[in-house]
């Protein structure tokens, strides 16, 4: 088939019938009959492209107990008690349940198939073995997708083990008391609705129990605790602990009895309890061997700690009382290793599976769609520069900037994406005013650091290009770790705000700041509650466990996606339904997340049976004391400050023509589902674009010319100024407006009037390139006076405070510097080297590198070091910066136009010497560029 005209082909209801399948010769989708197995894709090696079929991985234990089911299903379940027989005949009776308030087919299976696992007969489970994870009690998984319903199914596993147990109290498989982790606060107190004692609870509000049961149901004990209540203070960690004079006697680490007291509490004498793990992906066992080669023991510290409480904190109990079993729900059970997520890290123990794919194809998630294509020219691998934002060298290195602050702007493909999305994300918002939705939809980002989150969260309050998206106070920026403290902790607590509309300047301490930020997270899109308007979320977490708002609608990955988990963890967040209406059909109706930079397909896993090569050889490069003479010294200059001319000027006819490409940016996008993991354009009903249209015919050109006003005359300091600042904003507007209107403005192919939609999105675009343009020039210009800046601890710095250093580059022994060796990248480097050190004109010089030579530069937001190749030291006394370079572009000429202003600075100032700086472009130029400087 060339196409697939529904993506949604199974009810929610029943078990799947059919799925989309990859044909790897044809390179399409085909719809096939049958479910989809149980499993996994793990890309090839040599994957780049979305067309890479992966390699199916079958989960064989999963797929056996599947058919084993099945089989006794059909049989009519023998072996079941008649009260897990009531349940599942009332569970599955229309009539008795009534149409609105049916179980989905993966809850369903998730029940039956542990009930399977307990009461089926042996008979039926000859030849299967669950492994577990080595520990002394049991543990069975059920894997189930977000947004599939894992409450539901914990809810039934406690009517079913209370129910049994009332009613047979001799029959030791199943257990009365009901210990439920959760792992944080947030999803702890949502987990209520499981304690039937519970005013809300989910027995009665999707009648898993029939009325005439709920009194036997309330002689159980339901007990729900995040998993931070299971920690302790091991004797080593007591050890380490100060003793106060007043309490001389040695502290002992909590007894069994006392930890299990602590914990359990009214619960403490129950024997064999049951445990249920909600996302139980953070609960596995640390193998001692494994942790210690460094092996599984978590992507960090936090997650082999968290493991190590909840799995620790388990076994103590059990130690004293005893665990009957636990049951693991979770959409991802996979030991984090912090690598590639394959068969090594893949709980042994999972007995159903319904995972993603198979929800898409049911309709009871929200179907993913990411970026399969855009109109720009620098797209490679047939992937859009949005597919995988991070993985761009150029945002990735100016994300991690080190001297980028939270004011430094974003990189330029993701102030794009930015406005893409939220272009989208805005006609959305329209669309659900106009059916008076009384929350809006939200757009989450997941940033890949607290700095980057900064920068997001500052781009869209104060960006030009930007800001206007979202309301500021809709913007919810969520710091991690205030957020992680306040999920630790066992109870909420309550804030007394008074009569202060503005709640939050009532907050009194960080405990309640910390709670505050919980509860917003928590109710974001709830109608009445304090997250109900929140529009844009930052987080650099993945976000609450179990956060289960329901108004997501667009997703901005920022960060590195290392394996297809972090994906799913990541589009997880964005998954959840707002309607479970049924179509005429009998299927639900897509809904849509829009997703930019999250590679939600395979990737290349690590490793290769090749060893690597042995190292280098290395050789110390150091000054030596014999050529002490060769010496050269520089002003440490850190900053340079302008002084301004009182009345600004700007000679149109020399400012250089800036030429924009129309197809350099990304203005429109095509999005399509993903089926198997894979992104595919032939899902007909799933294919939309995103395009910046709207932004244009809402913006003039002199919004335009007002932003970039703005930016330049907020870019000069006080101090700077000789005039009054409003003759200077008057004339930096009359200078912007003119050049936007002048033809020194040119679209790269394009002819394009002022007022074309066109050409105003690509000035939007170009904003930042067009504003660093005309500011150089006004610079230029205007500068009165250029004063350098010197460290005040080190304000000389020279070729004896280089640190000995190790390289396994190619070096060469030359007379005249006081390195012992000149080290250099290319032969074209050794050659200039070798031209300087046999001319006269020449008394010293340094190749650059390792000596600190640095000159600060801003580009494209972000203030940067440059080191120039060559310091040269002439027989007349003065001093050349020299860049080698073969090949020119923008970066290197913004790098010469700072260099040029430190060599003006630097001989304006007048206390160390004569300056001159050039760029050699070709070996034979060197002694020309030399001579320019007698």
């Amino acid at each position: 088939m060339s196409g697939i005209p529904k993506l949604i082909i199974n009810s929610p209801f029943q078990e799947p019938s059919s799925h989309w399948n990859y044909n790897r010769d044809s390179r399409i989708f085909e719809k096939k009959e049958g479910r989809r197995p149980a499993g996994y894709v793990v890309a090839s090696s040599d994957s780049k492209t979305f067309d890479d079929p992966g390699t199916f991985v079958p989960i064989d234990l999963t797929n056996e107990i599947r058919d084993r089911v099945d089989v006794w299903t059909r049989a009519g379940m023998p072996g079941i008690t008649s009260m897990s027989k009531r349940l599942i005949q009332h569970w599955e009776n229309l009539e008795e349940r009534g149409p609105g308030n049916r179980f989905f087919f993966c809850q369903l299976e998730a029940i039956k198939t542990l009930m399977w696992c307990i009461e089926a007969p042996d008979t039926y489970k000859t030849g299967i073995e669950i492994q577990g994870d080595g520990g002394p009690y049991e543990r069975l998984c059920s894997k189930m997708a977000t947004g599939t319903g894992k409450t539901v199914v914990m809810a039934m596993i406690i009517a079913w083990n209370i129910l049994n147990k009332v009613t047979t109290p001799a029959d030791t498989r199943f257990s009365k008391n009901i210990f439920v982790v959760a792992p944080g606060l947030t999803v702890k107190n949502r987990l209520k609705v499981l304690d039937p004692n519970s005013q809300r609870n989910y027995y009665d509000e999707f009648d898993v129990v029939p009325t005439s049961l709920m009194d036997k149901l309330r002689q159980g004990k339901v007990l729900i605790k995040n998993w931070h209540a299971l920690s302790w203070d091991t004797q080593e960690k007591l050890d380490k602990k100060p003793i106060l004079s007043v309490d001389t006697r040695k502290r002992r680490e909590i007894s069994g009895k006392a930890y299990v007291s602590e914990v359990l509490g009214e619960m403490k004498n129950a024997q064999n309890i049951l445990v249920i793990n909600d996302e139980a992906h953070h609960s596995w066992r640390v193998n001692p061997a494994a942790a210690g080669k460094n092996k599984r023991v978590g992507i960090d510290g936090n997650t082999s700690e968290e493991a190590t409480v909840w799995i620790g904190g388990l076994d103590k109990i059990h130690n004293q009382i005893g665990i009957l079993r636990c049951f693991d729900l979770s959409a991802t059970p996979y030991t984090p290793s912090g690598h590639k997520t394959d068969e090594e890290s893949l709980f042994n123990w999972i007995v159903s599976d319904f995972g993603l794919n198979d929800a898409i194809e049911s309709g009871l998630v929200k179907t993913p769609r990411v970026v399969i294509r855009d109109n720009s020219y620098a797209s490679s691998d047939d992937k859009s520069r949005l597919y995988h934002i991070y993985n761009n060298d150029e945002v990735k290195n100016d994300l991690n900037a080190p001297r980028a602050g939270e004011s430094t702007e974003l990189p330029d493909l993701l102030k794009n994406a930015y406005l893409l999305l939220a272009q989208d994300w805005n006609q959305t918002k329209d669309e659900w005013l106009k059916h008076e939705s009384s929350t809006p939809p939200v757009m989450i980002t997941v940033a890949n650091s607290v700095k980057t989150s900064a920068r997001i969260y500052h781009s869209l309050t104060c960006d030009y290009s930007l800001k206007n998206i979202f309301e500021n106070n809709k913007i919810l920026q969520i710091d991690s770790n205030v957020l992680s403290k306040a999920e630790s902790a066992t109870e909420g607590i309550e804030i007394d705000y008074g009569d202060s509309d503005n709640k939050t300047k009532k907050l009194k301490n960080n405990q309640e700041r910390a709670e505050w930020l919980r509860k917003l997270v928590d109710t974001v899109g709830k109608e009445g509650e304090p997250g109900e308007k929140i529009e844009c979320v930052i987080s650099v977490g993945m976000l609450s466990e179990g956060w289960d708002a329901k108004t997501v609608t667009h997703i901005m990955g920022v960060r590195a996606f290392t394996s297809q988990l972090l994906c799913e963890q990541v589009v997880g967040r964005g998954l959840r339904r707002v309607s479970y209406e049924v179509g005429e059909d009998g299927l639900f109706e897509a809904e849509y997340v829009n997703i930019f930079g999250v590679p939600f397909t395979f990737l290349p896993h690590e490793g290769g049976d090749t060893p690597p090569p042995p190292p280098k050889p290395k050789t110390m490069i150091e000054p030596v004391n014999e050529k002490l003479a060769h010496e050269i010294s520089w002003p440490n200059v850190i900053r340079i400050d302008r002084v301004y001319k009182s009345a600004l000027a700007l000679d149109q006819t020399k400012v250089t023509e800036l030429e924009l490409d129309p197809y350099a940016h990304i203005t429109k996008t095509d999005l399509t589902a993903i089926i198997a993991g894979q992104p595919h354009e032939s899902v007909k009903e799933a294919l939309a674009e995103i395009g910046l249209d709207r932004l244009a015919k809402e913006t003039r050109v002199q919004t335009i010319v007002f932003q970039m006003t703005s930016a330049i005359y907020n870019s000069m300091k006080k101090s700077e100024w000789k005039g009054r600042k409003e003759i200077y904003l008057i004339q930096i507007v009359r200078m912007v407006d003119e050049f936007i209107h002048s033809n020194k403005v040119r679209m790269k192919g394009e002819a394009l009037s002022n007022e074309d939609d066109e050409r105003k999105v690509i000035l939007i675009l170009n904003m930042n390139k067009i504003i660093r343009h005309i500011w150089s020039a006004i610079q230029m210009e205007n500068t009165d006076v250029l004063t350098p800046v010197y460290d005040t601890e080190k304000p000389i710095k020279s070729t004896s405070d280089m640190r000995p250093w190790f390289t396994s580059k190619r070096y060469a022994a030359v007379a005249k510097t006081h390195i012992n060796y000149c080290v250099y990248d290319s032969t074209w480097e050794a050659t200039e080297a070798a031209i300087m050190n046999n001319s006269d004109m020449v008394e010293s010089f340094v190749k650059n590198d390792h000596l600190g030579f640095a000159v600060f530069y801003n580009y494209r937001g972000i203030t940067r070091r440059y080191y120039p190749d060559f310091i040269v030291k002439l027989s007349n006394g003065t001093h050349m910066v020299l860049e080698v370079k073969g090949q020119d572009d923008q970066q290197n000429r913004t790098k010469r136009e700072y260099l040029n202003e430190w060599v003006e600075a630097v001989n304006s100032h007048g206390k160390f010497g004569k300056w001159h700086w050039d760029v050699s472009f070709d070996p034979s130029d060197v002694m020309s560029k030399i001579k320019k400087c007698f």
